[in-house]
């Protein structure tokens, strides 16, 4: 067994065929999960080498592959059999390819010939047309990458027999990413960042080789490697470089880590929080933040061991204890204003208050900002400055979420925020952010103006397009802006309303057909659409009785009755004045509405006569879900059996194939839909259809949302609301 650190250029240079096995599963990456994070992490490699072209520069490592020699006569290509990491390698040579287009058509040869060799065997090694691939699939997968890698560029991917694989789809996205890159700068300099993406492509990129001989146990080695073992975290890999070199510098290592460093392994840091998909010690999600603080560079998770390496020997100019204390002193700050996002009760200062609001927007993104503004290199930032500073980072962040703008390239532009910060007068730190984000026109970083926010949320049905926690964040901030607290003012309103704790309650209900006839001249159309708007939501204390909830406005039993004898809370006061006694209407929505969103306005200003500037598209959030992809992310297996829903349609079994497609009564579906429809006879919706056991309590629903979770949470969330609201 030889085990190496190889790049594609080692791996690939070579005339050879690596062969996946029929028995593996079939291509399964897509760009959510897959394609979009290796671009990036491309890109980041890329553009690192674009602005130190004569620096060397530090690799990425995209995982393990293991192969097998196959025996073979000496004068035939070289052949591999592919054990583990045959997703990899397929994605590798469709990214490759790609590029190599791209490039050529660009009109850049050189760096186009430097590609060409990593993904065609040259013709002298070639007995059969398919022997130029380096990499040749499973059998299912076949006919779709020799479609779209013998193409000829530029590509017309709707005129390919196989457009909807996902291995065209790969190839297509690539292409895509890489045209774009290279001409985002202008012609003058697309043939340095065509050198820059190809050297990058091509040597940047590091795997670890496991290469098999020919008698090796291949299944014992792969069983070894996929098995569960301590993984060491960057907090753990950081720990043991920063004490081995104050051994090296002479410190008292062990009053260094009893002082500095043993609060990282305590409770409060070991803790795992959601980064992306995946759950990752606080300490190292701190770590990376702290980096990013320090450096104002984006620096991704897989990054941040090496990267501390680079800022330590290189760029902190001073001793590893002095680095220590820094570190110490930063997380003590860290965790600070991270418990204060959990105080539900109470008054709060104004990076309390922020700290909440950007916890229900899930933006732990923004944290390098608070470090870069509360740890300053400079000392402690005047306040004034600091809650300027915030107010504005609000104001974006929510403006953004409440439109549902594109959150895509949101750590790019906080380290861009953490570079304004670090570089901006200490009394101007304020001013400046501001400047920054009013000067933003791009559609990834622009900050809505008023009269995009007050268009958009006059109409939006908020309940099914918010998540729960941010529409319940809103709405809180309303209720305390209408109780006083208003910045520059004291509230006479005594304490802010309890956070995170209150009930979503629809005040003309979802249900609404049995007590609440429509008035003349209005549709169910019309009605349905304003059932979810913001003026047809409060906040209550607790859920209401279903049959209140449900029941008519007035009336001794009505709603309106139940909210003045039981809330105090000034969404329901105020309406109860004017409402009490009169019905609940369509107009009264329309009005509640546009005074909500006014508030808004005031609660997240924007500077004085601030416009956007650009076109805004309303971005499309659905994404489309298939089997493949919840095998692809873990959630499903191949084999695994699906029930039909208990009921006239009850005994009826699927199975899960190891391409995603559904196979019943002997026939195999492209979709669950399409397998249920088999079944039912009649339109059926798949996803409701079919469950995951006997019993029929769990629908293939619950793993749909559970992978849009990852994805989009607000899909996720709107996914879980069809199904489980009632009021």
């Amino acid at each position: 067994m030889d085990t190496q650190v190889r790049t594609p250029q080692a791996i690939f240079m070579q005339p050879q065929r690596l062969l996946i096995p029929l028995f593996q599963r079939p291509y399964v990456w897509n760009e959510e999960l897959q394609w979009e994070p290796l671009w990036k992490d491309l890109e980041r490699v890329a553009t690192r080498q674009l602005q130190a072209p004569n620096t060397a520069q530090a690799p990425h490592f995209l995982g393990a592959i293991v192969l097998q020699q196959n025996p073979n006569p000496i004068s035939d290509l070289q052949q591999r059999t592919v054990i583990d990491g045959q997703q990899r390698l397929t994605t590798l040579q469709l990214l490759l390819d790609a590029i190599h287009a791209e490039i050529a058509m660009a009109g850049f040869m050189t760096p186009a010939a430097r590609l060409e060799p990593l993904i065609a065997n040259a013709e002298a090694f070639c007995q059969t047309k398919e022997d130029r691939f380096k990499v040749w699939p499973t059998n299912r997968d076949r006919p779709a990458f020799y479609e779209v890698m013998g193409a000829p560029a530029p590509v017309d991917y709707q005129k390919l027999e196989h457009r909807t694989s996902r291995i065209v789809k790969a190839h297509q996205y690539f292409s895509q990413q890489c045209r774009a890159w290279l001409h985002s700068e202008g012609p003058e300099r697309t043939a340095a960042r065509a050198e820059a993406i190809e050297r990058s492509a091509r040597e940047l990129l590091q795997f670890v080789v496991i290469d098999l001989s020919v008698h090796e146990n291949a299944q014992e080695i792969f069983e070894t490697l996929n098995a569960r073992g301590a993984v060491l975290t960057a907090a753990d890999l950081i720990k043991n470089f920063v004490f081995q070199r104050l051994l090296e510098q002479g410190a008292d290592v062990e009053e260094a880590y009893n002082r500095y460093w043993a609060q990282f392994e305590t409770a409060f840091w070991e803790e795992e929080v959601n980064v992306g998909r995946v759950r990752i010690p606080r300490s190292s999600v701190f770590l990376n933040h702290w980096l990013v603080a320090r450096t104002g560079e984006e620096v991704v998770v897989r990054e941040v061991f090496a990267r501390f390496k680079e800022y330590a020997d290189y760029q902190a100019g001073y001793p590893m204890l002095d680095l220590l204390k820094e570190i110490h002193q930063a997380a003590t700050i860290y965790r600070q204003f991270t418990e204060q996002a959990q105080v539900l009760d109470g008054p709060l200062d104004r990076v309390g208050l922020f700290t909440y609001r950007v916890k229900a927007l899930e933006s732990e993104v923004i944290k390098p900002v608070l470090l870069a503004l509360l740890d300053h290199k400079s000392g402690p930032l005047p306040q004034d400055q600091i809650d300027t500073a915030l107010d504005v980072l609000e104001s974006w962040l929510t403006r953004r979420m409440l439109i549902r703008a594109t959150a895509k390239n949101y750590n790019k532009i906080m380290a861009e925020v953490v570079s304004v910060i670090r570089n901006a007068l200490v009394d101007q730190v304020g001013e400046t952010v501001r400047e920054y984000f009013s000067s933003q026109r791009s559609e990834v970083a622009y900050w809505p103006d008023d009269e995009e926010v007050r268009r958009e949320l006059e109409t939006m049905p908020a309940y099914r397009k918010l998540s729960r926690a941010r529409l319940r964040m809103v709405l809180e901030a309303i209720e305390d802006h209408w109780r006083g607290w208003i910045p520059g003012q004291m509230s006479a309103a005594g304490m802010r309303i309890r956070r995170g704790s209150y009930v979503i309650e629809h005040l003309m209900p979802q249900a609404w057909a049995k007590h609440w006839p429509l008035p003349p001249g209005e549709s169910e159309a019309d009605r349905d659409a304003r059932i979810h708007r913001l003026g047809n939501l409060t906040l209550l204390t607790k859920k209401l009785n279903s049959t209140v909830s449900n029941g008519p406005w007035l009336g001794a039993a009505g709603k309106a009755s139940h909210l003045q004898e039981k809330d105090v809370v000034l969404l329901n006061s105020k309406l109860l004045k004017e409402y009490s006694l009169k019905q609940w209407d369509e107009a009264g929505i329309d009005a509640r509405t546009k005074q909500m969103v006014e508030t808004i306005l005031a609660i997240w200003p924007v500077p004085p006569c601030h416009k956007v500037r650009i076109e805004h598209e309303p971005l499309d959030t659905s994404i489309t879900v298939e089997i493949a992809d919840l095998i692809g992310a873990g959630l499903l297996a191949p084999g695994q059996v699906l029930y039909s829903q208990p009921g006239k349609y009850g005994g009826r079994t699927g199975a899960i194939l190891s391409d995603g497609r559904v196979e019943v009564d002997g026939k195999v579906f492209e979709s669950p839909s399409s397998a249920a429809i088999h079944v039912c006879q009649k339109p059926t919706n798949g996803w409701h259809f079919w469950r995951l056991d006997q019993s029929g309590s769990r629908p293939l629903t619950e793993v749909r949302a559970a992978y849009l979770r990852v994805v989009s949470p607000e899909d996720a969330e709107a996914e879980d609301d069809a199904s489980t609201e009632t009021n």
